[in-house]
């Protein structure tokens, strides 16, 4: 569970310094990003995370992929399933074979990956940040931040791809020392869905044990 938590907070938490702006050059590059995630009916992303904290000698290296479609989501990811439809939410814990089922409340800190590319246009202040070159291409670099100061994350730099708008990577930075990096190695847009997709059918979980916690 901890796991799903942290990759849900990478769509949250967003932070830069504290005199950061709302740059229209930063808002230009994000509604265009945004634009283009909501155009599509779905779509499907593969990813790694990487965990570091200096101070304590930590990193860890995770994969996954998740699949979104307006607010409903599946993400698969470290032994783990999380299907959310946008009423119910389904934690499959493959080690346990045990599923929790609850009614989805996402929380202004824990937002769901659905609403990563329209985070930004409330509560959040935007900064253009640079330009750099990853996997070959360029990227322009964005840094965001929650106008709640307790917010456990200081920032998240993310990196927009200048020719197709997509979200190449993203890190997020935590007042604790953990650094997550969250890299996108292969992108389906338009991603094939159906009413199964994002729901969880037991039977095909053989013996799976439900609890039910609504």
């Amino acid at each position: 569970m901890k796991k799903y938590l942290a990759l849900l907070a990478l769509s949250v938490s967003f932070s830069s310094v504290a005199s950061a702006q709302q740059d229209p050059k930063a808002g230009k590059i994000l509604d265009q990003m945004s634009a283009k995630y909501k155009a599509m009916k779905a779509f499907k992303a593969t990813f790694t995370q990487t965990l570091e904290n200096d101070a304590a000698k930590v990193k860890e290296n995770l994969s996954g992929d998740i699949t979104v479609s307006g607010q409903k989501f599946r993400l698969k990811m470290s032994g783990q399933e999380v299907i959310n439809n946008g009423q119910t939410m389904w934690t499959y814990m493959k080690s346990e074979n045990e599923v929790n089922v609850s009614d989805y409340e996402p929380d202004e800190q824990e937002v769901s990956p659905s609403q990563i590319y329209t985070l930004y246009k409330k509560g959040y202040k935007y900064n253009y940040a640079g330009e750099a070159k990853e996997g070959g291409e360029m990227v322009d670099i964005i840094d965001l931040s929650p106008e709640d100061r307790n917010n456990p994350v200081y920032k998240v730099r993310l990196k927009v791809g200048r020719n197709d708008k997509a979200v190449k990577s993203w890190q997020m930075y935590k007042k604790n020392g953990n650094r997550y990096t969250y890299r996108i190695s292969k992108f389906l847009p338009n991603a094939p869905v159906d009413a199964t997709t994002f729901n969880f059918d037991k039977t095909k979980y053989k013996g799976v044990k439900v609890i039910d916690l609504r």
